[in-house]
């Protein structure tokens, strides 16, 4: 069987007899509930492993909640749908929402809104404590500066990363996938003296598989005049189907006894389900000119550049 999909399907045929795609049922669950266990979670690990005392752990985690509630508010304010936040222990956290149409200009303005406010938070502390030489408020500020700094940094799935790839190739999968193939060797050189946080390049290289094998699969859709750019609620039922038997050939090893060209439901289709909305992609709305990419790269470097100002100052 081939590992990727390349063949041709004709439905014509059949087109009468296939089942309605399964409905998708966002289940409401107490997220709030369930980041609050993430982050006892969180703590927990990071002082048992990492020997830290309670009130640096507490600045950790007060620089991640303000950092992904700036995602999360501008994502409310541009009318994203079904905004949450997910504490992943040890790793950090990410902000995550849905909306089909999407533009360059607000996405940048999302991901700057996680590490900017950071960063201004820690310049204001270091500044006011130059005076007051305490040292919890010296940690705090060096927390909100250092962990949102290394945000910065141009590797993807950071936001710098996710920042440039926005701004310049967001839709070009060979770029996307040789500067992902960059920030895996950058990253696994950063985090070579952390075991744990080996694991982010390791994940980096997963998804890069699966997303070649996924392009590959859009490739095919747009061969064949399918519209792969919709919103799993707008994709015909026929779609669905054609591009879950694409999936099958795809990944035989993760659907393994599933047969592509049998049109029944399986105990999968959750799982089948989530890795077609993988498939689907956003409309990207480019709605930049070269007076807001200035804008936006001046504000990046800025925030770069500010806390390496103040740790100059410290030396």
């Amino acid at each position: 069987m081939e590992d990727d999909y390349n063949g041709t399907h004709n439905f014509e045929s059949t087109v009468g007899g296939f089942p309605p795609k399964p409905v998708l049922i966002e289940q409401k669950k107490n997220t709030v509930t369930r980041s609050l266990i993430s982050l006892f979670v969180y703590a927990l690990l990071f002082y048992f492993i990492f020997e830290q005392n309670i009130a640096y752990i507490a600045a950790i985690l007060v620089v991640i909640i303000i950092h992904e509630s700036g995602h999360f508010l501008f994502m409310k304010l541009f009318n994203y749908s079904n905004v949450k936040i997910f504490i992943v222990p040890l790793l950090g956290a990410f902000t995550s929402g849905k909306k089909q149409q999407v533009s360059q200009w607000q996405l940048c303005l999302i991901i700057l809104a996680g590490p900017i406010p950071g960063i201004l938070i820690g310049s204001a502390i270091f500044y006011f404590n130059m005076e007051l030489h305490n040292e919890n408020l010296k940690m705090l500020a060096n927390a909100f500066l250092i962990i949102n700094l290394l945000n910065l940094l141009p590797f993807y799935p950071l936001d710098g990363g996710r920042l440039i790839e926005t701004l310049f190739f967001k839709q070009n999968h060979m770029i996307r996938l040789i500067f992902g193939v960059i920030s895996i060797i950058c990253l696994a050189f950063l985090f070579f003296q952390s075991p744990v946080m080996l694991i982010v390049p390791v994940l980096i290289g997963f998804e890069l598989y699966n997303e070649s094998k996924h392009q590959k699969i859009r490739e095919y859709l747009k061969n064949e005049h399918i519209n792969y750019h919709v919103d799993y609620k707008e994709l015909p039922d026929i779609d669905y189907w054609l591009i879950r038997d694409c999936l099958l050939f795809s990944f035989p090893k993760k659907y393994v006894g599933m047969s592509p060209g049998h049109y029944q439901y399986s105990p999968a289709e959750p799982l089948l389900i989530q890795h077609i909305n993988s498939v689907l992609q956003i409309k990207l709305i480019y709605d930049l000119n070269v007076f807001k990419i200035i804008l936006i790269m001046l504000a990046y470097v800025a925030a770069f550049f500010l806390p390496v100002y103040f740790f100059s100052l410290s030396l």
